[in-house]
C-alpha cells in the first residue's frame, strides 16, 4: 500500500496556500489544468490529473514558478501541445518543462516519492532523452545551491515535516544508468546538425 495519498498533499497544499493564495490544489477527471478564479469559482484551482500523486506534484510545481500575472490566466498562459509531437516540438517542450520537473523532482525527495522524468509524448514513442534529464539534475543542483522561489520552499518544508524525511542533499538527485541503445530522436539530431 502507498504511504502517499493525494489527499494528503491537497490539504498541505490547500493549508499553506488557500488564504494566502488564494489557490486549491484539486482532483480532476481529466487533463490536467490550472483556472484562475472567475465568477463561477472564488479560488484559482490547480487542477491535477485522475488522483495521480505525481501529477499533483508537477502541476503544483508549475503554479510555484508561475509569477502574478500568470497566475491569473488559464493554464498560465503556456503554450501546450498534446501528446503526439515532433521531435521538434519535443525539443520546445523539454525547454520549458526544465524548471517544473526540477521542482517536481525536489517535492518527489521531500516527500520519499518516486520521481519518473516525463516527456508527456506516448503517442510518438520519444521518451525523455537524457540530455533533458541531465538538464533538469542541473536545474535541481542550482535550486539546492541558491534557494528554491518561495513558494516552492514553504511546500517542500511542509512535505519534509508530514513525511519525516532528511534535508534535501545533492546525492539524493543522481541520474539512473540507462542501459546501451540507439540514440534518442532529440539527441540524433543534435549530432548531425
Amino acid at each position: 500500500m502507498s504511504t502517499h495519498d493525494y489527499r494528503d498533499l491537497t490539504r498541505l497544499f490547500n493549508t499553506l496556500f488557500e488564504c494566502s493564495f488564494n489557490t486549491v490544489l484539486v482532483r480532476g477527471e481529466g487533463e490536467p489544468e490550472y483556472l484562475p478564479a472567475d465568477a463561477r469559482c472564488a479560488r484559482h484551482r490547480i487542477i491535477f490529473a485522475h488522483g495521480f500523486f505525481s501529477s499533483a506534484l508537477h502541476e503544483v510545481s508549475h503554479w510555484c514558478l508561475a509569477g502574478a500575472q500568470r497566475r491569473t490566466q488559464v493554464d498560465f498562459g503556456y503554450w501546450y501541445k498534446p501528446d503526439g509531437r515532433t521531435a521538434q516540438e519535443q525539443a520546445l517542450f523539454e525547454t520549458v518543462e526544465v524548471k517544473p520537473q526540477a521542482l517536481e523532482w525536489i517535492f518527489s525527495v521531500a516527500c520519499g516519492h518516486r520521481f519518473h522524468f516525463s516527456a508527456d509524448n506516448l503517442s510518438a514513442d520519444i521518451g525523455a532523452s537524457r540530455g533533458f534529464e541531465a538538464r533538469v539534475q542541473q536545474q535541481v543542483l542550482h535550486y539546492l545551491e541558491a534557494g528554491l522561489p518561495a513558494r516552492a520552499d514553504m511546500l517542500v518544508e511542509a512535505l519534509q515535516s508530514f513525511y519525516g524525511t532528511d534535508p534535501l542533499q545533492p546525492a539524493s538527485f543522481r541520474l539512473e544508468p540507462r542501459p546501451a541503445t540507439l540514440p534518442h530522436p532529440l539527441e540524433q539530431g543534435l549530432a548531425t546538425a
